[in-house]
């Protein structure tokens, strides 16, 4: 089997708090098989008793926040005031699949041009596999646990080897939800048992969010199985900053764009494009306000940004800033670890960057930002949309020529004049070598359902 190891290694301090057992071939199929009796039990079962359900998941996070909080800081360093808001989060989340189930899958009645009446109803179609990130440990398996809920679909999670102990409190919660049996399982299983899962003809489909390489040998495994699968994978998202902005007010958005969870975001912003006279302005803030910012404990409301999320990590990211550096790119600031125990590494802007770097193609997982110099619009375009990811962007600008910017990326969202976010009834999802697929909102829902026509000769 493959290696893989399920423990809370605190990056704050790189010290080992608990390992945890991988599942046995025995628990996986118990839990295979109690996912499938649970949705020939969960796909008849009425609306409202899972709407219920969600609601009651949605208390309990709030109820539990600063107990949850205080173990995603520990697993992987997100400062408490980050965690805590990831939590609310979730219970919106849940919250809004509970109250807006009804419309969102609701009949879709249809005019037959033959005549008669039809209508597209949708239904579950199974058991899901959840294939799930450390770097948003609840946020990421609430999108995709509260819609399939929902729909009527079982989930079982495989949940990052980071982070255990919060997918203990996950599972924990639905339980004291009433969950019925089956319906939520939470397994710590190894590459060969997922794989072995996907093939299982009781998993009828798989959504992953991570790496593109992950994504890519799940993608490979689903398709031999003709099995569908949602990839939420890796991001280089643009930020774009037209003529005549307030550049104080832009600067502090692009650097919350680019640290929020110490930069470790598929969809924040690693790519800041400025267009014309106003670069050199706007990098010698962007650098002072990534300069200020001081790395520190988690738990300390007073730090700047917390460390990665592993040693791994860590040293990735300044791998790829070397490659940069030695091919000439300029360091603006940082550059560095930081100089105190823990997966730290100092806030980086970067100048300079051309294709032949790793850092002009890679994703920059960490507290690392690019700054680019277009000449215009149109350059500004060209080399936001030059990257192989496609997730999202941000514009700022004139409101009417940034919705023209808008237009022309390439990716699955763009935000005007605001930081990239999330919420319970947006579409999140990208394009090109950032996935397949939509979680959250109504197409959230609409991803694994079968949608069924009945068609009569018959007029309604």
């Amino acid at each position: 089997m493959s290696e893989i190891r399920y423990r809370v290694l605190n990056p704050a301090t790189n010290e080992l708090v608990r390992e945890y057992p991988t599942a046995t071939d025995a628990e996986i199929e118990d839990v295979l098989a109690n996912a499938q009796a649970a949705f020939l039990r969960w796909r008849k079962g009425k609306l409202a008793d899972r709407s219920a359900l969600l609601g009651r998941v949605a208390e309990s996070y709030r109820e539990r926040i600063d107990a949850l909080a205080e173990i995603i800081t520990r697993e992987m360093g997100k400062p408490t005031r980050e965690a805590r808001g990831e939590i609310k989060l979730v219970a919106s989340i849940f919250r809004y699949y509970a109250e807006n189930a009804a419309d969102l899958l609701a009949d879709t009645h249809l005019s037959p041009r033959m005549g008669g009446s039809a209508v597209v109803r949708k239904e579950p179609i199974g058991a899901l596999l959840g294939i799930m990130p450390w770097n948003y440990p609840y946020y990421q398996v609430a999108r995709f646990v509260a819609p399939n809920l929902m729909a009527g679909n079982p989930v079982i999670i495989k949940h990052a080897p980071q982070c255990p102990e919060s997918a203990l409190a996950m599972a924990d919660i639905l339980r004291d939800a009433r969950a019925p049996e089956g319906l939520y399982g939470t397994v710590f299983a190894t590459n060969d048992q997922v794989a072995a899962m996907i093939a299982d003809p009781r998993v009828a489909g798989v959504s992953v969010t991570g790496s593109e390489r992950a994504g890519a040998a799940i993608a490979e495994i689903a398709g031999r199985n003709l099995k569908k699968c949602v990839l939420e994978l890796g991001g280089s998202d643009p930020f774009i900053v037209l003529d005549g902005v307030d550049l104080d007010a832009t600067v502090k958005a692009a650097v919350a764009a680019r640290m929020g969870n110490a930069g470790q975001a598929c969809n924040a912003a690693k790519r800041i494009i400025v267009v014309g006279d106003q670069y050199e302005p706007f990098v010698d803030r962007f650098t002072t306000s990534m300069s200020s910012l001081r790395p520190g404990d988690p738990t300390d409301p007073a730090a700047g940004f917390g460390p990665l999320a592993s040693e791994a990590a860590a040293e990735s990211l300044l791998d790829q800033v070397r490659d940069a550096v030695a091919k000439g790119a300029k360091v603006r600031t940082g550059g560095d670890r930081v100089d105190r125990p823990g997966s730290f590494v100092e806030a980086t802007v970067l100048t300079g960057v051309t294709p032949e770097m790793r850092a002009y193609t890679e994703e920059l997982f960490g507290p690392v930002a690019v700054v680019y110099r277009a000449g215009d619009v149109d350059a500004a375009v060209e080399l936001a949309n030059s990257s192989p990811f496609g997730l999202g962007g941000v514009v700022f600008g004139d409101e009417a020529e940034a919705e023209e910017v808008a237009d022309r990326l390439d990716t699955g969202m763009v935000w005007i004049n605001s930081p990239q976010g999330s919420a319970a009834d947006l579409p999140f999802g990208g394009t090109k070598r950032s996935g397949i697929g939509r979680e959250l909102g109504a197409l959230g829902i609409d991803e694994f359902v079968n949608k069924k026509l009945i068609y009569s000769p018959k007029p309604r």
